[in-house]
């Protein structure tokens, strides 16, 4: 079963954030929230960082700032993952330079329809 660590994972049910908490489990994934903020993401332990989660990951999915991810960068890259995905709103021109110098691959897109699923299937109630 494949892992995603989501960064910025929410626990307002409107926000895509949660969304793909949401659907990443539906689908099967291990799902790692990571927000220093939450205790819990839609019943899942959350993560203060992405150094703490405990097992290997397989994707990151980033639903943060620009400034955050940034600044996120090289912890992102010591985990290796497989598959780098920024979500919208969550890219720039220059994190995803500095992403490429760290030798991360960054994907522009939603992660949530890269998996056959769309963010409006997932109410915001």
């Amino acid at each position: 079963m494949p892992a995603i660590a989501i960064i910025g994972a929410s626990t307002d049910r409107r926000k895509y954030g949660n969304k793909a908490v949401r659907a990443f489990h539906q689908g099967g994934w291990t799902v790692y929230p990571v927000n220093p903020g939450a205790d819990m993401v839609e019943g899942l332990p959350a993560y203060r960082s992405l150094a703490g989660v405990p097992g290997p990951v397989d994707r990151v999915s980033m639903y943060v700032p620009p400034a955050v991810g940034l600044a996120m960068l090289p912890e992102i890259a010591a985990r290796n993952p497989a598959e780098f995905f920024l979500n919208p709103g969550s890219e720039s021109p220059e994190l995803v330079e500095a992403a490429r110098a760290l030798g991360l691959n960054p994907v522009l897109a939603c992660s949530i329809v890269n998996i056959g699923l769309r963010p409006e299937q997932f109410p915001d109630e």
